[in-house]
């Protein structure tokens, strides 16, 4: 295989590798200190391998300095890397004179692959911005909102995140929205079971910490290699939930956290957070599970996977109390605690915003009308903008004080106004007492209105 060795420092940023090319003392190094402060893998520094793989430029470090990192003025120092990444894009370092206002579209051929090059001063406030932007402007390497919908693509979704938070759950949720669901796959054989399927089913792939030879670097490089794949639409999902709900689901299941074995519990998980930091920076989608229900993460996992049967964006809204605390999926958060309370009606009190008589007394106040116009007024508009930029699922949120009046029959009217709209909408009240605040769709009610 033929390679090449280039004065350059390799870093893996946003899923693309990108060289920082200059002669000693012209910054490759303090770029690249500021760019891994901001979330950066260091590849290599100063001096890089790269090897052509197909049609891919594939760059590394000497074996000797992997992993390390020069800072002028304190040392050789280990910092966050990745054995290798693909190259997406070469940077030349240079002075503040030499950097174009407005420069042509430049690239360099290496190892026979056509490269884009930019010029850019490494030493200014803004350069890890610009830099990002570059990337960003290359367009993506494989965008998992858009690849989905090709048929012709392989559909995977990766689902890992801290232990306890829901990946059992989440796999058994989209087993049965269709795909093929394997858990606690080795890292070795991801590769091999993706490109071995024979692609009439979307494939659902669960790890973390208990999956067998699993470590977060080598899980990012088979992850960069798959992302790079036109066969290939793949999702990163990433579960994480609060520490407190955590210490209360592995207390009650009575089961063992993997990194807690010889420690407390908070010790364990605060040490599988930190080392799964680099797959949560990358991952597609983050799924705070603290809270949810069952129902509620198949909901988002629809939403955000594109799996309701209809296309378009999703609308779900949901009651709440102010005094549980805001949904955490919520997009839009409205307060509706300026209406008149029917808790201080004794006839309505022991009912809930579901039955007709608490309706007509919260719409009976003077000032809803216009609020309810005004509010309407502001969703309409917004949705057709949300659909424009990609967004698939939306959740709306009302809130009132106990969650179970005035915020229920808000959010059942604004549901049903949705739904006249034709718009796909389900409705959901999450602080009702069980038995009442199941989802469900408002399609059939509405026609009855």
């Amino acid at each position: 295989m033929k390679e090449i060795r280039l004065h350059a420092t390799c870093l893996a940023l946003e899923g693309r590798g990108v060289l920082l090319r200059g002669p000693s003392g012209s910054g490759k190094s303090d770029l690249a200190l500021r760019l891994i402060e901001q979330g950066a893998r260091l590849v290599a520094d100063d001096q890089t391998i790269l090897t052509r793989e197909a049609d891919v430029l594939m760059a590394r470090a000497p074996d000797n300095i992997a992993g390390q990192l020069e800072v002028r003025g304190i040392g050789i120092r280990p910092v966050p890397s990745l054995s290798r990444t693909p190259v997406d894009l070469m940077v030349d370092l240079v002075g503040p004179g030499a950097v174009e206002r407005l420069p042509e579209p430049s690239s360099e051929t290496v190892l026979d692959l056509p490269l884009p090059r930019l010029a850019l001063d490494p030493f200014a406030a803004s350069a890890p911005a610009k830099l990002r932007v570059a990337l960003r402007s290359l367009g993506p390497t494989q965008t998992p909102a858009d690849t989905m919908k090709r048929s012709d693509a392989q559909v995977v979704v990766l689902v890992t995140g801290l232990s306890g938070a829901g990946r059992s759950t989440a796999l058994h949720i989209l087993e049965d929205a269709g795909f093929e669901a394997m858990d606690n796959l080795p890292t070795r054989l991801l590769e091999r079971a993706i490109r071995g399927s024979d692609g009439m089913r979307p494939l659902a792939i669960g790890m973390d910490m208990r999956t067998r030879d699993f470590m977060a670097q080598r899980f990012l490089e088979a992850l960069d290699l798959l992302m790079r794949d036109a066969a290939i639409s793949l999702s990163l999902i990433f579960l994480e939930c609060d520490d407190d709900a955590l210490i209360k689901r592995f207390t009650e299941t009575r089961r063992r956290h993997p990194l807690a074995k010889e420690r407390p519990l908070a010790d364990g998980i605060a040490a599988e957070r930190q080392m799964l930091a680099p797959l949560r920076e990358r991952a597609t989608h983050h799924i705070d599970t603290t809270g949810l229900k069952t129902v509620d993460l198949a909901r988002i996992l629809s939403g955000l996977l594109g799996l309701e049967s209809g296309g378009g964006l999703v609308l779900h809204i949901t009651s709440f109390s102010y005094r549980q605390g805001l949904p955490r999926e919520a997009d839009l958060v409205f307060d509706v605690r300026f209406l008149r309370n029917p808790h201080y009606e004794n006839g309505l009190r022991h009912l809930s915003g579901l039955e007709p008589e608490v309706a007509a007394f919260v719409e009976g106040d003077p000032s809803f009308g216009d609020f309810f116009a005004r509010l309407t007024d502001l969703i309409g508009p917004l949705l057709p903008r949300y659909e424009a930029e990609g967004k698939s699922y939306l959740t709306i949120a009302i809130g009132c004080t106990g969650g179970q009046h005035r915020s229920v029959a808000v959010a059942e009217r604004l549901a049903a106004w949705l739904s006249v709209q034709g718009r796909a909408v389900s409705v959901g009240h999450r602080d009702l007492p069980d038995g009442r605040a199941g989802m469900r769709s408002v399609e059939a009610k509405v026609g009855k209105a």
